[in-house]
């Protein structure tokens, strides 16, 4: 019980039918951009905890988390349930290694999500120390559907405050209204990224961030190989920088 302490939920944005955010106010350490902590609620006399990132800046006064609600999720379906004003759990220890100061410094950044995996990129674009380090950033944010693509107004004032920053909307389940249909693993294979964006190649001086759904994470991450660029680790600087998102 010493890591954690009680919050209270300040705000709650509901997206779609499935996906929100939640504004908590608490008292925890210091984090940096892209990484998580833990949420929890009291559930049948037992904690029960899940993993979130933050989606807020580390200067912001409130801790901000997108979430999906699970078909009876042991915790989500719970965390749905949260008004203004109810009291959850946070663990005070931020976590993880998903931070720029574990990612060299290149010409490109490529933040490569789905889902609810944007956070970590969200935060990471608000804190904006991103800009010092890479020439030019683009993220993009696979989805099924259209409306699943949160974070407009936020997304659209980076866009404007930062022409090196490009945004890539990906929708595989419908046609797009704005950007490219399919997979990321698609997009990177036939071309339709590069075009898009209006980039000759795929480089050695490029970085490739990703956040996801496992499978997502695996396929991508086999192709990036296949293309001759290798996992980056701290003993050894390479181009690819991995989250488990689940």
């Amino acid at each position: 019980m010493s890591n954690w302490v009680e919050g209270k939920v300040v705000e709650i944005n509901w997206w779609t039918p499935s996906l929100f955010s939640l504004k908590v106010a608490a008292d925890i350490e210091p984090f940096f951009a892209g990484q998580f902590t833990k949420l929890g609620l009291e559930i049948n006399n037992r904690k029960v905890a899940r993993a979130y990132s933050f989606v807020n800046a580390p200067a912001d006064p409130l801790l901000e988390f997108f979430l999906i609600e699970v078909d009876k999720g042991a915790l989500s379906s719970h965390l749905a349930q949260l008004g203004e004003g109810d009291n959850i759990w946070v663990n005070t220890k931020p976590s993880g290694f998903f931070v720029l100061d574990e990612v060299p410094k290149a010409n490109t950044l490529w933040m490569l999500s789905t889902g609810t995996a944007i956070g970590p990129f969200l935060s990471i674009l608000a804190d904006g120390k991103l800009w010092r380090d890479y020439d030019r950033v683009v993220l993009v944010h696979g989805v099924r559907h259209n409306t699943d693509l949160c974070y407009q107004d936020q997304i659209k004032a980076t866009e404007k405050l930062f022409p090196q920053f490009k945004y890539v909307q990906l929708v595989s389940r419908e046609t797009p209204e704005n950007g490219l249909h399919g997979r990321i693993t698609h997009v990177l294979s036939n071309g339709e990224l590069l075009s898009y964006c209006n980039i000759g190649e795929f480089a050695q001086d490029h970085h490739f961030m990703l956040c996801g759904n496992p499978a997502m994470v695996k396929d991508t991450t086999a192709l990036l190989l296949e293309m001759g660029f290798k996992k980056h680790r701290r003993a050894e600087a390479g181009h690819i920088t991995v989250e488990q998102y689940w």
